[in-house]
């Protein structure tokens, strides 16, 4: 195992392509639910993507796919799925790596995943869900008991109540 920094980006792509796949390992298995159907956008140069040629001459960078009424032979591998569609009136399978995709939608629940292009791009974590260190953290001795009776310091409860 190579030794270095935890890769934080990988790591959530990894997570997030684990979502597509078992959402598209539920769907082989027991079908879509109701109005339920997926937008799947995927880069047509990506290596290890195959789809006939004329189909990417149409879309030589970019296609969406979307898998609702009419699909077929849906298979779900480890890195890649693939499925039958028909465009123009004609079966076309296509296989795609997960590695491919840049969008994964389901817009019956409102729900979508954009995938950075490569996994040399950046992910990064809001600064609102960050934690600030950069000031060195000072241990604080027990604080001194106040002077005086400790009675004086009780409050009653009596003040806040409803009456």
């Amino acid at each position: 195992m190579q030794s270095g920094p935890i890769d934080y980006g990988k790591l959530i792509r990894e997570g997030l392509r684990s979502v597509m796949s078992r959402s598209l390992a539920h769907t082989l298995e027991h079908g879509l639910y109701g109005d339920q159907h997926f937008y799947i956008t995927y880069y047509t140069q990506h290596s290890g993507v195959v789809m006939p040629d004329w189909l990417r001459a149409q879309f030589p960078e970019e296609i969406m796919i979307v898998l609702e009424h009419e699909f077929e032979d849906l298979a779900v591998m480890d890195d890649r799925f693939s499925v039958q569609l028909s465009f123009n009136g004609q079966p076309t399978v296509l296989v795609v790596p997960f590695a491919a995709v840049s969008m994964f939608r389901d817009p019956s629940v409102n729900f979508q995943i954009e995938f950075p292009f490569s996994d040399d791009d950046m992910v990064t974590v809001p600064d609102t869900m960050l934690v600030e260190t950069s000031e060195p953290v000072v241990e604080t001795e027990t604080p001194e008991e106040p002077e005086g009776d400790p009675a004086d310091r009780v409050v009653s409860l009596d003040a806040f109540r409803k009456k």
